[in-house]
C-alpha cells in the first residue's frame, strides 16, 4: 500500500502548530529581550536604540537598588515557600482523613487560590490598614500593640508573605493530596500490625513516599513566587522606601516608569537565568530522590 507524503509525516505535521506557538510566543520574546539588553533605548520613535554592549549589566552590578531588590526577592521567596510547603503538607495530611463535612472544608480551603490576586491584594490592604483595619482591631482586642504592617519598612515583607501564604498554600495542599491518594496501602497495613502510631507512620511511610510529590509542588511554587508581581504592586508598589521592591517589580519600574528599556531588559535576562537555574536545581534534586 502506497502512502502519501502527508500520511508518512502526519506525526510531525500535528506537532508543527505547537512548535510554532512556542517559537513565536516564548522563544522570540526571550531572544528579543536579550538583544535589547545590549542597547540603551527609551522606547522613543525618534531615537533609535544605541549599542552600549555590557554597560547595562555593569550598571546593574553597581546599583544598590538592584541588590536590595535581589535581597527582597530571596527573602520573600524563601520564607513564603518554606511556610507554604510545611503548612500545605500538614493540611493535606489532615484533609486526607475521613471526617464529617470534609468536602465543605476542602472547598472553603481552596477558595483563596481561585480568587484574583489583585482583588485579594486590595482586600488585604483594607485588612492591614493601621487605623481601622481588621488586623489591628484583632491585635488590640487581644491586648497587643497595633502594627504598621504595609507602612513599615521592616514589617512590609512579612506582611506580604502572610498574604502569599494565605492565597497559595491551598495549591501545595492540592498537589500533595493528589499524591496521598496514590500511595499504596500495604506499608500502612504492615505498620498497623507492628503497632506503629500515627506520627511514626507519617515520618517513616507517608513523608518518604511523598518526597517526589512535595518537591514537584515546591518547584512549581518556587517558579511562581519568584515572579510575584500582582500582590506586591496592588498593595505597596514596592514601598515604603523600596522595602518591598523585588526584581520583578524593579524591572517593571525601569522599563515602564523610567523608560530605560535596555536596563530593564538586562535585569530581566539575569532574572530569567536565576529562575532557570533554580528550576534546573529542583529538577536535579527530584531525580536524585527518585534514584535513591
Amino acid at each position: 500500500m502506497q502512502y502519501s507524503w502527508f500520511d508518512r509525516n502526519l506525526k510531525w505535521i500535528y506537532v508543527i502548530p505547537a512548535v510554532l506557538f512556542v517559537l513565536v510566543m516564548m522563544l522570540f520574546p526571550i531572544i528579543y529581550t536579550f538583544r535589547i539588553s545590549f542597547y540603551e533605548w527609551s522606547m522613543s520613535a525618534t531615537t533609535p536604540p544605541k549599542w552600549v554592549g555590557l554597560s547595562n549589566y555593569v550598571a546593574l552590578m553597581k546599583d544598590t537598588r538592584f541588590w536590595h531588590a535581589t535581597y527582597a526577592t530571596f527573602y520573600f521567596t524563601i520564607v513564603a515557600l518554606v511556610v507554604e510547603v510545611v503548612l500545605g503538607v500538614a493540611i493535606a495530611v489532615l484533609l486526607a482523613r475521613q471526617f464529617r463535612g470534609k468536602n465543605v472544608v476542602k472547598t472553603i480551603f481552596l477558595l483563596p487560590m481561585v480568587a484574583t490576586p489583585v482583588a485579594m491584594g486590595l482586600v488585604w490592604m483594607l485588612i492591614y490598614e493601621p487605623t481601622i483595619g481588621v488586623a489591628n482591631t484583632l491585635l488590640k482586642a487581644l491586648g497587643f500593640q497595633p502594627l504598621l504592617w504595609l507602612a513599615s519598612t521592616s514589617q512590609v515583607i512579612p506582611s506580604l508573605i502572610i498574604v502569599d501564604v494565605w492565597e497559595w498554600t491551598p495549591m501545595i495542599s492540592l498537589i500533595v493530596m493528589a499524591g496521598i491518594a496514590t500511595l499504596p496501602s500495604d506499608p500502612y497495613e504492615a505498620a498497623d500490625v507492628d503497632g506503629a502510631n500515627g506520627w511514626q507512620k507519617f515520618t517513616s511511610i507517608t513523608l518518604p513516599l511523598l518526597r517526589p510529590t512535595i518537591l514537584v509542588a515546591a518547584m512549581l511554587r518556587l517558579i511562581d513566587v519568584l515572579k510575584t508581581f500582582d500582590i506586591i504592586y496592588a498593595t505597596t508598589q514596592g514601598g515604603p522606601n523600596f522595602a518591598s521592591e523585588t526584581l520583578n517589580l524593579y524591572g517593571y519600574v525601569l522599563g515602564f516608569q523610567y523608560f530605560k528599556l535596555g536596563a530593564a531588559s538586562s535585569l530581566l535576562v539575569l532574572f530569567f537565568l536565576l529562575v532557570m537555574g533554580l528550576t534546573l536545581f529542583m529538577i536535579w534534586m527530584r531525580k536524585r530522590l527518585e534514584a535513591a
